[in-house]
């Protein structure tokens, strides 16, 4: 009987604990659900593609890259766009715009308070250049925005 209620008790407490971190997670800015890959140290592996038209192009929907509070921030954003490619799986060329859009998060540096970059984002054979806006102090899962593809392994 004591081995059924420490099986018992432990059940419960597997089940729940997850829970609890996830919603702590959530009040840390953590949003993430699908885990990260790499494929090399300046690569993120994306396998999921995004179906949201907004999902890095737009500043009120940009990519939680994470990693602001350890100073890996600016890695995970190249990490990010470096595993891009164009909609053919053309190479993707990129350049930093600046920081834009100051908003609330529990990872910001003063205040609570994150700001935005804004990266200027083409491809081979492009006649266009768009913005992909990059969150470093929040993590979210890393989807490959709409009219990209991705490196594989």
């Amino acid at each position: 009987m004591k081995k059924l209620c420490t099986f018992g008790l432990l059940l419960m407490l597997s089940c729940s604990a997850p829970k609890s971190t996830v919603q702590s997670n959530r009040d840390k800015g953590d949003t993430r659900s699908i885990p990260v890959e790499l494929l090399d140290d300046n690569t993120y592996l994306l396998t999921v593609a995004s179906d949201d038209k907004t999902y890095g192009y737009d500043k009120l929907n940009a990519v939680k890259v994470g990693g602001a509070k350890g100073s890996s921030g600016p890695s995970n954003e190249r990490r990010f766009l470096n595993a891009l490619l164009g909609p053919n799986g053309e190479t993707v060329k990129y350049f930093r715009a600046g920081s834009c859009c100051a908003f609330k998060t529990p990872n910001g540096m003063l205040d609570n308070t994150g700001l935005l970059d804004r990266y200027r984002v083409s491809w081979v054979g492009s006649t266009d250049t768009v913005d992909i806006y990059l969150n470093m102090y929040d993590k979210g899962d890393l989807l490959v925005p709409v009219g990209f593809t991705a490196k594989k392994k």
